[in-house]
Formats: C-alpha cells, sequence, structure tokens
C-alpha cells in the first residue's frame, strides 16, 4: 500500500502490521466525528509518526499511484473532512 502524505510524499506500507496502521485511522477518524480538533490533530501526527516510522519513502521519481492520501499535520479541519472516506483515510480492510 502507498500512502501520500501531503507536503511529505509517499511512502511505502506493503509490509506494515494493518491491524496498528487502521487503529492510528480510527483515532483520527473518531475524533473528527466527535468535533474535537486539537483530538484530530493529536491523532493525525500520531497517523503521520507511524506512517513514517513503519514504511519506506518511495522515490521521488515513482509515477504509480498513491493507494492513500492523508493531509498534513497543519490541514484544516475541511481539508480533512475532503479527504476523509467515511472509514477514514485508510478504508478498512486494507
Amino acid at each position: 500500500m502507498i500512502i501520500r502524505i501531503l507536503g511529505e510524499g509517499q511512502f511505502d506500507l506493503t509490509d506494515v502490521d494493518e491491524a496498528a496502521l487502521q487503529s492510528y485511522d480510527d483515532e483520527v477518524e473518531k475524533a473528527f466525528e466527535a468535533g474535537d480538533e486539537n483530538a484530530v490533530h493529536t491523532a493525525l501526527t500520531q497517523l503521520h509518526d507511524f506512517i513514517t516510522a513503519h514504511g519506506s519513502p518511495v522515490a521521488d521519481d515513482f509515477l504509480g499511484a498513491s493507494d492513500v492520501v492523508v493531509p498534513g499535520t497543519d490541514a484544516t479541519i475541511a481539508e480533512i473532512q475532503e479527504l476523509l472516506s467515511g472509514e477514514g483515510f485508510v478504508p478498512n480492510g486494507g
């Protein structure tokens, strides 16, 4: 799975623990649904940290599409809402 973090690049998370990734994604969604902007940004930062710690950076010349797009940690609530699929950023099941 290739995940793009807007403003940071793409990361290959092919061998990542998908349940762990999903748990971070779920926390962003829960915070967003609760309308807690501080919690949204905290959860989004934790999601970013997981992606960058466990993913491998994709080469700049990679021409393939991203499977998932995640906003930067400085994204507004409106920007976050545009990217949420109704199942978080990462659809359940991969």
